[in-house]
């Protein structure tokens, strides 16, 4: 690493946030050490200033590899696939232990951001969402006096690379929307792009330590299904037929994956937790705060955003 560039270290390197973080940073001139596990490192991809330790989220060795002489900690890991508390842990709550025992002991990191979800707003929703409260505590509780750290509760991220929010979006431009649970919610959404530079923006602003904050795209209030249909009608000019899928079927759907789990070994995405968050009526953020604190703005509405998703 250069002497002259400051130096970040960023776990969940090889995934799709994190990906886009590190690039985020090495456009800046930003010199990255990442993180990825051993099952991983074939996802690591090459470029100047970017140096990758491989090891797992929960060992204390490899936690000192990476924050060894870096200036702040981007924690970007995160497991989002499970069927019980235990699949959760060692990303979401374990790894955030690890980092932070790290950083105490070496005394010279001063910054420090966790990368969380909206979803740890309800605990109670789901294994994921309790993992990710969890994971929010142990910084409440381990960061130390001498440590800025902040927390950042994204809603769903899409954009190039998403493979969540990616196969509806490819439904709604072949003609179909497909509406979970009814689709009587509303939502905020963020472009992937917008949240790295809402990272960056952090990263150049002098945070209040111990700030918790949302982030949206620029649409207060959220979007409803029908909004997305409406922008999505506008954007491929064929009309785009509606199609509900029953919480009863999401519910049926998750069981079977839970079958499905135990037989294969295969963590699933859709489960019974996961239709409680699809279905919970209100995931809508408020980007005041970090606004004011970062002179932050987002960019990409929607509709651009599915342009650039879908290119």
């Amino acid at each position: 690493m250069s002497k002259n560039r400051m130096t970040i270290a960023v776990t969940g390197g090889t995934g799709f946030i994190g990906s886009a973080v590190i690039r985020r940073l090495l456009m800046e001139n930003i010199s990255v050490k990442a993180l990825a596990r051993p099952e991983s490192f074939s996802s690591c991809f090459i470029a100047e200033g970017l140096t990758w330790i491989q090891g797992e989220l929960d060992d204390a060795n490899t936690a000192s590899r990476l924050i060894e002489n870096t200036a702040a900690v981007i924690y970007c890991a995160g497991s989002v696939r499970g069927v019980s508390e235990e699949d959760f842990r060692q990303a979401n709550i374990t790894g955030v232990e690890t980092i932070l025992q790290a950083i105490e002991k070496s005394g010279n990191i001063k910054r420090f951001l966790l990368l969380s979800s909206l979803a740890a707003r309800i605990p109670e929703l789901s294994f994921y969402a309790a993992s990710k409260r969890k994971g929010e505590t142990t910084v409440q509780n381990l960061a130390g006096s001498n440590t800025n750290w902040s927390i950042i509760r994204p809603p769903a991220v899409y954009g190039p690379g998403d493979r969540e929010l990616l196969p509806l979006f490819k439904w709604m431009r072949r003609g179909i929307a497909l509406v979970p649970g009814g689709g009587g919610g509303r939502f905020s959404l963020i472009f992937v792009d917008d949240l790295t530079e809402a990272i960056f923006s952090w990263l150049k602003s002098e945070t209040a330590s111990g700030s918790c904050f949302e982030l949206h795209d620029g649409k207060e209030q959220g979007y409803s299904w029908d909004d997305v249909q409406k922008i999505a009608v506008k954007l491929w000019r064929h009309p785009i037929f509606r199609l509900n899928i029953p919480k009863n079927l999401l519910d049926s759907m998750a069981s079977f994956n839970l079958i499905l789990a135990r037989c294969t070994g295969r963590l699933p995405m859709l489960t019974p937790g996961k239709v409680k968050e699809i279905c919970h009526s209100e995931w809508i953020c408020d980007n005041t705060q970090f606004t004011l604190e970062t002179k932050w703005q987002p960019r990409v509405l929607l509709e651009d955003g599915l342009k650039l998703t879908l290119a």
